[in-house]
């Protein structure tokens, strides 16, 4: 397979499979789809990690296969290329990505679909689809600008130059930067104590910040009190209040 899900503590890890670079095809696009979507059904996946190993998160799309297509072709297919990353960034629970070696193009912008991005020190991220005459066509233009700001990411898809991890860290394209060996056990223990969390507060908290930044702020304050207020129907809020006014804050347990 060239994508999997192996689920251990509450914690999903989406590993891309494809040696050596994690070349996204339509074969792995559309696998990724499936696995992102079943996570996000699992009840026993509370939070997830997507992973391509200790040598490389995901160098890009699989050129050869995409020059042979034409417009048309693409017209069809971008659709589903769009589809299969929106899948990981609507996971409604706590998303990580473990970020080693090369992550560009099509694995720059699966990383960004992620909540939190760990990275590698080794780590290099990138849009260099300019380069091919491209543009970013897996929510790169939209995800990296929100994410950075504007004007870092016209500097990034205009020039196609790799960022290295210190750079990444300083701009905030990733969130932090370990040694290449601790990257995916950072990644899961940071996934593990959320999977412990109250899960649809979690949900909520992610949708209403995801939901805010896509639209006005009164919309975004709409959203955020109806979560509010729904999360009173919750057995998760009732354990939580009363552990705060019988224990102290901070020893709730969800599970």
């Amino acid at each position: 397979m060239t994508v999997t899900l192996e689920v251990s503590a509450g914690v999903g890890t989406i590993r891309l499979g494809r040696p050596p670079m994690n070349a996204l095809d339509i074969a792995t696009q559309d696998r990724l789809k499936e696995l992102a979507e079943e996570a996000a059904r699992r009840d026993d996946v509370r939070a997830v990690v997507v992973y391509g190993g200790e040598k490389v998160f995901a160098a890009g799309a699989d050129i050869k296969e995409m020059q042979v297509m034409d417009h048309a072709a693409m017209v069809v297919r971008g659709k589903a290329l769009q589809d299969s990353f929106t899948a990981v960034a609507r996971i409604p629970k706590p998303v990580v990505a473990a970020i080693t070696g090369y992550a560009l193009g099509g694995g720059c912008e699966l990383a960004l679909c992620a909540d939190f991005r760990i990275a590698a020190g080794n780590a290099k991220l990138g849009q260099p689809e300019i380069l091919l005459g491209l543009i970013p066509g897996a929510g790169g233009t939209q995800r990296l600008a929100r994410l950075v700001g504007p004007s870092k990411a016209k500097d990034l898809i205009f020039t196609g130059r790799h960022v290295k991890a210190d750079e990444a860290l300083a701009i905030g394209l990733v969130d932090r930067v370990v040694p290449a060996a601790e990257v995916y056990e950072q990644a899961h223990a940071w996934a593990a104590k959320l999977a412990q969390g109250p899960a649809l507060a979690l949900r909520a908290a992610k949708e209403s910040v995801d939901a805010g930044l896509e639209t006005d702020i009164e919309t975004g304050l709409a959203v955020e009190r109806n979560w509010f207020a729904g999360l009173f129907a919750t057995e998760d809020r009732e354990r939580g209040m009363r552990s705060f006014v019988e224990e102290g804050p901070g020893k709730a347990k969800f599970l």
